[in-house]
């Protein structure tokens, strides 16, 4: 049996995805910044995927609307357009957090490098941050607060709508990392004060290679990729057309069907906690009250993250251990360590992010697979030994 859970890193492309995006790669393949009728009906195109995304946000302007690459370039874009615009006005200073995906925290980490003053906040054991701890960090030099959306590892979800109404008051510029989030949870860009809003189409159901960031009007938005005038001068590069539409029509597709879809997967990730959560030594991490519907992260005790997936994967289960970013790392995840998770159980993780396409009998295998495989690599941990036998104390 074939199981995929592991959403969270990359999603099959739906029918409707691939039937929006065919008509691009066969017959109206022109390029949308010619003149001719044969490019400017791919230019139209593009401008009503640019509409429909609009919507999908709640209140935004298609003017509002830059198609990028993916999540992480819309990430890049978002923060060093923060930076310059900030320290054009002597304000160097952005706010972030510790579990942010490595696309903020590496742009952030090289801010620092160039000058700027960057502050992470705690996201407490629950992976929630709370909108004080951000209230007490902005300073009078405080151009930028990013905060992602939903964790892309514990599916945790953020306060967004109180930090922006902080931001907007304090005329801070709020960016939110919501590649997890759209498509999954309800967004309305000006009801939450957002500001900038980052989001990747292989996360629901459209192909690998288009993004998008949406940056409200007024705010300074720069381009780092140098080129050509398109996506009004702020993202040099032929667009691309096909995965755009593509983009527009699964983002279209996934909110429409939200309403019945987000309460089946979160009864099958429900039904996930209460089965693997019986089994002895283990920790569901992040907070289950604030959380999007399908992503369930756990730890084992005494058992590797790495070696488990290996067990799964026999049985047919797709799953991670993390952020697909940072597989082949040996370290353990820095979202787990920001959330107090000791390192040596933050090793033993296990994340299970499954979407609309999973269905009863996925989790039935997934819950008949899982303490199975935990058993059998106990029985083979000296570590496992050693806690069984009271030489170290379980951390949980």
């Amino acid at each position: 049996m074939f199981v995929y859970a592991d959403n969270a890193a990359t999603t099959c492309v739906s029918k409707t995805a691939l039937e929006a995006m065919l008509p691009y790669l066969t017959d109206e393949w022109g390029n949308p910044s010619t003149l001719y009728a044969f490019g400017q009906r791919a230019a139209e195109s593009l401008e009503q995927a640019r509409r429909t995304v609009a919507v999908c946000l709640g209140s935004a302007s298609p003017k509002e609307i830059y198609f990028t690459s993916c999540g992480s370039e819309s990430d890049n874009q978002a923060l060093r357009s923060c930076a310059r615009a900030g320290a054009r006005k002597g304000k160097k200073h952005l706010i972030s957090t510790a579990f942010e995906h490595h696309a903020v925290l590496h742009t952030l980490r090289q801010l620092e490098k160039e000058g700027f003053a960057v502050t992470l906040l705690d996201v407490h054991g629950d992976g929630v941050v709370r909108v004080e701890d951000v209230a007490a960090a902005i300073r009078d030099d405080t151009c930028c607060v990013s905060v992602m959306f939903a964790n892309n590892e514990v599916g945790t979800v953020q306060p967004i709508a109180e930090i922006g109404a902080l931001c907007r008051g304090k005329g801070v510029i709020f960016h939110t990392d919501a590649v997890q989030a759209a498509g999954h949870l309800p967004i309305d860009v000006q009801a939450m004060n957002i500001d900038m809003l980052s989001l990747s189409g292989h996360k629901f159901h459209a192909p690998k290679g288009a993004g998008a960031l949406y940056c409200r009007k007024n705010i300074p938005l720069y381009s780092f990729i140098e080129g050509g005038a398109q996506e009004r001068g702020k993202r040099a590069g032929t667009e691309n057309v096909a995965g755009i539409i593509a983009l527009a029509a699964a983002l279209k597709e996934s909110c429409d069907r939200m309403p019945q879809d987000a309460p089946r997967v979160t009864a099958m990730r429900d039904r996930l906690i209460e089965g693997l959560s019986r089994i002895p030594h283990s920790r569901i991490n992040g907070s289950l009250e604030h959380h999007v519907p399908g992503t369930v992260n756990l730890c084992f005790e005494g058992v590797e993250g790495e070696s488990l997936l290996l067990l799964l994967d026999r049985e047919g289960i797709c799953a991670s251990s993390g952020s697909a970013c940072a597989s082949g790392s040996l370290d353990p995840s820095h979202v787990l360590l920001s959330l107090g998770v000791p390192h040596e159980l933050a090793h033993g993780s296990l994340r299970l992010s499954i979407g609309e396409y999973n269905t009863d009998a996925d989790i039935d295998h997934i819950l008949n697979v899982v303490p199975h495989a935990v058993e059998t690599l106990r029985a083979q941990s000296p570590i496992w030994a050693e806690l069984e036998q009271g030489k170290r104390e379980h951390l949980c």
